[in-house]
């Protein structure tokens, strides 16, 4: 039985008792039991809001859930993924990618050996112009070397 059926199974007993409305006793009464009633409305107004949230949270949740498996590898069988990932980065035909840090903002941004090899290129967070030189490769060393203007310092990922 909910709070409001009992209110009102209250209500109707004081109801039967035939009580004279007119006595300072049964006005309390009647007070009390407008009082429960008005809390049995509340309290099942608030379990409605409640259950309305969790049905929201879960929905929330469940969106979560899907945003996390989109963008996190939490499957078994990430190894898996993580081989396909390593062939498909001996597949590519850019070679080797390089770490440069910008000397005007001090970002560190990833690029593969053809953007190297064009020698400048902008900053993609502050627009500063990259340049870089290969300095020694008649003595067969292709690791590029920082420009002077720049200041960049690729160095090779493993």
């Amino acid at each position: 039985m909910k709070n409001t059926e009992r209110v009102s199974y209250i209500r109707g007993l004081a109801e039967g008792l035939e009580l004279d409305e007119n006595k300072k006793e049964v006005k309390v009464l009647n007070a009390i039991i407008d009082l429960l009633d008005d809390l049995a409305l509340s309290v099942s107004e608030m379990e409605d809001n409640v259950n309305d949230m969790a049905d929201q949270l879960d929905a929330v949740d469940e969106d979560l859930g899907s945003l996390e498996d989109d963008f996190y590898d939490d499957s078994e069988d990430g190894e898996e993924e993580n081989d396909e990932e390593d062939e498909a980065s001996d597949n590519d035909d850019s070679g080797c990618y390089y770490e440069v840090t910008c000397p005007n903002c001090h970002e560190t941004i990833c690029l593969s050996d053809d953007l190297i090899q064009a020698g400048q290129m902008e900053c993609p967070n502050c627009g500063e112009t990259l340049e870089f030189d290969f300095g020694d490769e008649e003595n067969g060393s292709s690791e590029p070397e920082s420009g002077a203007d720049s200041g960049a310092d690729p160095e090779p990922e493993n």
